[in-house]
């Protein structure tokens, strides 16, 4: 079997999709995405694809080696990305080509079916509540939600008491068999995320995201010696060196590669086992499309150390069967390769020129936040 030519869509409302396609027939599915950068990916993938026409899509683990390794610079972003969604759709491939979903091929189900988390949206406390509610009606243990704003190297009490509030109202409204993770989004300095952390811990969140920013893992080291919350980090980080040192240093014990940002399935994978030597757990990151979420599930289904799996879309409008979640989770997939196929009809409609752009925040003063 040869790779014969590499498919790149960009989609609405952000996401970028791949498709490889073979002279047998077979076509794999990825999605390769740093968000707001899709014009630049896929621009990576196609330079990548004149690596793989031609190529046997089976030999995967060889070519991510070459893909990564056999040019002088290599990681960050929208290299590893481009990486990501091409390894997913190798993946496709084999499980398609084998009759096997990919989790068989990467030693088997370790669970029955898989826990999700969904996000807790809204600009009021009131939206919160509702949307709270919602979530936890249709059956999900497990909830997330962010910070608000911008928040300043040192900032005043009442950014803390608002946050802690809006914590404190979600943990009355679903009770305490519900677990809820709050994401700093690496928005906050080590020394506000010391303090809105202590403020946190009577109404135990499930994990903080992001403390701060994971350039410097020393700083979230600080956090994470300073509270009995769970850190968890890892949306950022690229391949398995980049998460060694949060391991090594025990800067969080829930680890969140992204499957199409940290290298793929079989790295994270890897990035799973290593944690598993911590005793740390994986919470894949995946605020993208269902082809993303697709590669999620697979790893999840056949990793001992999963957490809850995060996701904005079932793939509803994208594809054929939408994923079904049952009292908040979804039953482990069966079909071959990542188990799902495009409604093309309905894709059509939503194709877009991936123009789409992160929004920016900005400090009180008209400086720049991070995002």
């Amino acid at each position: 079997m040869k790779i014969t030519r590499l498919e790149t869509l960009f989609v609405k409302p952000r996401w970028l999709f791949l498709k490889i396609h073979t002279d047998e027939g077979i076509v794999g599915l990825g999605e390769p995405i740093v968000e707001g950068r899709a014009q630049t990916v896929a621009a990576a993938v196609h330079e990548i694809g004149r690596y793989l026409i031609g190529q046997d899509p089976r030999r995967i683990e060889h070519h991510w080696q070459a893909i990564y390794r056999g040019q002088f610079y290599r990681g960050g972003p929208v290299l590893c990305s481009a990486l990501s969604g091409i390894e997913h759709a190798l993946w496709d491939i084999t499980g398609k080509w084998l009759g096997q979903p990919v989790y068989n091929l990467l030693g088997g189900a370790t669970r029955d079916r898989i826990r999700m988390y969904g996000w807790v949206h809204g600009s009021t406390y009131g939206d919160y509540i509702e949307s709270a509610k919602v979530s936890a009606g249709a059956g999900f243990t497990a909830l997330k939600f962010g910070l608000i704003g911008a928040v300043d190297i040192v900032d005043n009490l009442t950014v803390v008491e608002e946050n802690v509030e809006r914590f404190a109202q979600l943990r009355e409204t679903v009770g305490k068999q519900v677990d809820i993770g709050i994401d700093f989004h690496g928005r906050v300095s080590p020394a506000m995320a010391v303090r809105l952390a202590k403020a946190l811990e009577p109404y135990y969140p499930m994990f903080i995201e992001e403390p701060v920013l994971p350039e410097n893992v020393d700083t979230m080291v600080t956090v994470a010696r300073s509270t009995t919350i769970p850190i968890a980090t890892g949306e950022r980080l690229f391949t398995k060196w980049g998460f060694r040192e949060v391991l090594e240093k025990q800067a969080a014990i829930i680890l969140q590669p992204d499957l199409s940002h940290a290298g793929g399935i079989l790295e994270c994978k890897k990035i799973a086992a290593m944690a598993e030597c911590y005793y740390a757990g994986i919470a894949p990151h995946c605020p993208l499309g269902p082809i993303a979420l697709a590669a999620c599930l697979q790893l999840d289904a056949c990793i001992p150390n999963f957490l809850a799996q995060e996701h904005v879309t079932t793939g509803v409008g994208y594809l054929k069967e939408p994923f079904q979640i049952v009292d908040g989770y979804i039953p482990l997939p069966t079909k071959p390769g990542l188990g799902i196929e495009l409604d093309e009809e309905a894709l059509a409609d939503k194709l877009d020129d991936g123009s789409w752009e992160t929004p920016r925040l900005w400090h009180r003063d008209g400086s720049v936040a991070d995002w």
